[in-house]
């Protein structure tokens, strides 16, 4: 799928090295929860949010067919329990494929209730490939760097220069990493995950996966189900269109997440000025597409930059107020300073952000069949642009690297699963990164499990974010490993009501948050989700 936003927030980066000499805290051999004495050493790597974080490394194997051949190292996060109950290791992932999930452990330790959190170490990594993980992916560095081709063909000769630059990239990742390409997957990824339960010397794992995290988990899962004592998979990926079909139904799902923000633009004119009218409003938006295509704001923001800036607000309504202001600052009077300025904030892409694209590109390249006859794209995305014009286009160049990718695909594991004790599945109706029948689907092949369900909700990841009722359900099943059973509502166990809609922040309400500064809930969560899948 197509990136997220960038990190929105102000997280201080990691400060001390993964490799320490500090012994870990591990629980005695006659813990049942322990198999072996942990093999890991933990330092200190505070940030300014997340002052427990501590950090250390764990070696795998690149090709775990191969065990004594060469090995990779993944870094590791944890924020360590402080209860006497202790429930284990939660291992936690944003998602991407590509994001970091290093602080994401400070994050779920700080916002889950103190109690629950305190039975558990919390447990983050950066998958092989990304960021602290050695070796780390950086195909093109400045790949998105401003102002890309626009999106949208008008023409043969378009669709003939971005296709080149897909292809280019796909050709410098296959020259710069050629072999280790064949390994960086979510197969792998998925073998690593039980290489960093032995390293912690754990007999069971609890998991916590965002968007492409469920799949990760689900595959895990899938492979060691006895290793798994507590799944918890919010924005649930369709396993059955990984990843060409999901890209395509995320086109309509964002499509109509763009609409519905255009509709909370015209509700509030008030505020901003551009009509009534939701169509019309819809009409402003995309004749400053057009401009921009011709005239870049501030030499930055073309087209494509534009469809960047606006794609966060589907996967979080609370970016709308900013997104917003911008809008109308172009629209009333062609001020391009607000619009250069959240483009910086919500999409402009730095080393972190080259480094998760080209992990994101080789999972999803190697994980499933892609076309690769160019046809095949052009006629369904020509046809799913009919109906869905937002982000199709830019969706379609997002992934085009997999048209030409220079390793071939593996076959997709089924996800069918009996052995596992109860799974926790949560998923908005209106979700438009992972559709809602993705999370019917997999509801129905992991047997057992429970699907809260957030009614007319159209964010991505969900708990944690702002919903206390989505909340209560994720701390009594990490506390008590319990579930909720049947709803009458279909296929959910349980119900939720979606979070209100924003209500317009004015300017210096705006300035003080600062989309750049420190947030919290739902803010703080999407700024880490990173890249978000095709799924």
């Amino acid at each position: 799928m197509k990136k997220r936003a960038g990190v929105l927030i102000g997280v201080a980066t990691l400060t001390a090295g993964l490799l320490s000499a500090l012994p870990s805290a591990a629980q005695p051999r006659t813990d049942p929860l322990q198999e072996t004495a942990s093999s890991l050493k933990w330092t200190p790597c505070p940030t300014d949010d997340y002052p427990r974080l501590e950090c250390s490394s764990v070696r795998v194997p690149l090709d775990h067919d191969a065990p004594r051949g060469q090995q990779i190292t993944l870094a590791l996060s944890r924020v360590a329990h402080t209860a006497k109950t202790y429930q284990g290791p939660l291992l936690v992932n944003p998602g991407g494929p590509g994001a970091s999930g290093l602080t994401l452990a400070g994050f779920v330790a700080a916002s889950l209730p103190a109690a629950t959190a305190a039975q558990y170490d919390v447990i983050g990594f950066d998958p092989r490939g990304v960021g602290k993980s050695s070796p780390a992916l950086d195909c093109v560095p400045g790949y998105f760097d401003p102002v890309r081709p626009a999106s949208v063909p008008l023409g043969a000769r378009d669709e003939r220069t971005n296709r080149a630059r897909a292809a280019s990239f796909a050709a410098a990742c296959g020259k710069k990493y050629g072999s280790l390409l064949r390994h960086i997957d979510t197969l792998s990824t998925a073998r690593d995950l039980d290489s960093v339960r032995k390293a912690l010397g754990a007999r069971k794992i609890n998991y916590f996966g965002y968007s492409y995290g469920t799949y990760l988990g689900a595959v895990y899962a899938r492979l060691f189900p006895e290793r798994v004592r507590r799944l918890v998979l919010d924005s649930v990926v369709d396993p059955r269109g990984v990843w060409y079909d999901d890209n395509l139904s995320q086109d309509l799902g964002f499509d109509a997440r763009q609409k519905a923000f255009l509709a909370w633009t015209a509700k509030y004119d008030s505020a901003y000025h551009l009509g009534t009218d939701p169509a019309k409003v819809e009409a402003k938006w995309y004749a400053m597409q057009r401009e921009l295509r011709a005239r870049p704001a501030g030499g930055v923001v073309g087209a494509a930059e534009l469809e960047d800036t606006f794609l966060p607000g589907g996967y979080y309504n609370g970016y709308w107020p900013y997104l917003a202001e911008a809008f109308a600052a172009y629209a009333n009077g062609h001020d391009t300073a607000p619009l250069v300025d959240t483009y910086r904030a919500f999409a402009a892409i730095d080393a972190s952000g080259d480094n998760g694209y080209s992990v994101y590109a080789a999972v999803q390249c190697r994980d499933a069949r892609w076309p690769r006859d160019w046809d095949t794209w052009r006629e369904d995305n020509q046809e799913v642009y009919k109906k869905a014009p937002f982000t199709t286009w830019n969706n379609a160049w997002y992934n085009a690297p997999c048209a030409t990718w220079p390793v071939g695909s593996l076959k997709q594991p089924g996800l069918a699963n009996r052995e596992l004790p109860p799974v926790l599945l949560f998923q908005a109706t209106d979700d438009p990164a992972t559709p809602y029948p993705g999370g019917v689907a997999v509801h129905r092949l992991l047997r057992g499990s429970s699907l809260v369900v957030e009614q007319g909700g159209g964010n991505h990841a969900i708990t944690l974010g702002g919903n206390a009722c989505l909340d209560r359900y994720l701390a009594q099943y990490l506390d008590t490993g319990k579930v909720p059973r049947g709803s009458g509502h279909g296929d959910a166990d349980a119900v939720c009501a979606k979070v209100p809609d924003p209500t317009p922040a004015a300017p210096s309400v705006t300035k003080a948050a600062g989309i750049t500064g420190a947030a919290t809930g739902g803010a703080a969560l999407h700024g880490l989700l990173g890249f978000t899948p095709g799924s």
